[in-house]
């Protein structure tokens, strides 16, 4: 049985929905997460009330700390998430995402193989979370599995390179390893330098939304609760030494999507006064990729998954989600103040 969890990074976004999904489910999860700016405490999610839920602070670079978590609770799942996600960060500080994307997944690899040559535990089935950035600027159709990696930015290779030597260490050390490469997400949790809360809550503070360059960048996007219905389809279902592709196939350009929430909070707020100039063009970001476009015709045909959210539905209900967590928002203001925006993440 798969009963025993362990999320690496589950005090983030995606990583504080997947928890809550999991623990709907009645899996036993260990959360370990070392908190950095944009990790979100247990306390704003009730998961301390669950007791099926363990929450142990610890950074995946801490070898020793790591290898006794894995041998004390004996996990039959990990999902990897733990890493710096943010692509301006990355421009302004590529060593942080070599460290804790790189090496970070690296060490935690090689103590699931140290794990296994020392018989502490049986095997684990790793399932590393990637995104669909390795795969760089898709400008005419779309990405599929095997696509060749061509990351444009120092976030995009970060986790391009924990791609590749994960693999390797699935291969030759014979590690259950699957990894998932997903379109943008979006949803309750997500911190607000990401460009779809900076969008909703520009708007309701009557504010323009910044926009690099033109706007017409094209991302895909998914409601992170979809995106945590095909973890649980990989992780029953998947195929080890496979890798999963996971999009909608909903895909616009990042001004047209501004316009879009724009209409959406007038339409749930018609009394709400709004700013009527909703874009504020600002200059480009280096090495922007134009387009990214992800096939996840696999996942759909092999394992039976497909997304039920719409982006209509989906972002009445994370408008609605932000509106309703002013004391979470205010958190985060406190650590937002003079960081940089996500305009097109």
């Amino acid at each position: 049985m798969l009963n025993k969890i362990l999320v690496t990074g589950g005090s983030g976004f995606i990583g504080s929905n997947l928890i809550k999904y999991l623990l709907e489910k009645k899996y036993k999860v260990i959360n370990v997460d070392k908190l950095n700016y944009s990790s979100t405490p247990d306390i704003y999610k009730n998961f301390t009330r669950n007791k099926s839920y363990k929450f142990i602070n610890a950074d995946l670079l801490n070898s020793k700390k790591i290898y006794k978590i894995l041998k004390r609770n004996k996990p039959k799942v990990i999902f990897n998430l733990a890493a710096e996600t943010h692509v301006d960060r990355s421009i302004d500080s590529p060593s942080s995402f070599i460290k804790n994307n790189i090496l970070a997944s690296l060490n935690l690899i090689e103590n699931i193989k140290n794990c296994y040559f020392k018989s502490e535990i049986k095997k684990i089935k790793l399932i590393h979370i990637s995104t669909d950035e390795v795969y760089g600027n898709v400008l005419r159709k779309t990405s599929k599995e095997d696509k060749a990696y061509d990351p444009n930015s120092p976030y995009a290779a970060s986790k391009a390179s924990a791609d590749h030597i994960l693999r390797s260490y699935g291969v030759t050390y014979n590690i259950p390893l699957t990894i998932v490469n997903c379109c943008n997400n979006y949803g309750p949790y997500q911190f607000p330098e990401k460009f779809i809360p900076t969008v909703i809550i520009n708007i309701l503070k009557k504010k323009s939304v910044p926009i690099y360059g033109s706007g017409q960048n094209i991302r895909e996007w998914i409601h992170v609760n979809d995106y945590c219905s095909a973890l649980d389809k990989i992780m029953k279902k998947g195929n080890p030494g496979q890798s999963y592709n996971v999009g909608t196939g909903f895909r616009i350009t990042n001004i047209n999507l501004s316009k879009m929430i724009y209409k959406e909070i007038k339409k749930l707020f018609p009394s709400l006064k709004l700013n009527k100039k909703i874009n504020k063009k600002i200059a480009d970001r280096p090495g922007h990729d134009f387009r990214y476009a992800i096939n996840s015709n696999k996942i759909r045909t092999q394992l039976k998954w497909k997304p039920k959210i719409s982006f209509n539905k989906g972002i009445q209900d994370t408008i609605n989600w932000y509106i309703s967590n002013i004391r979470w928002l205010k958190y985060c203001s406190k650590k937002y103040k003079g960081q940089r925006l996500g305009l097109n993440d």
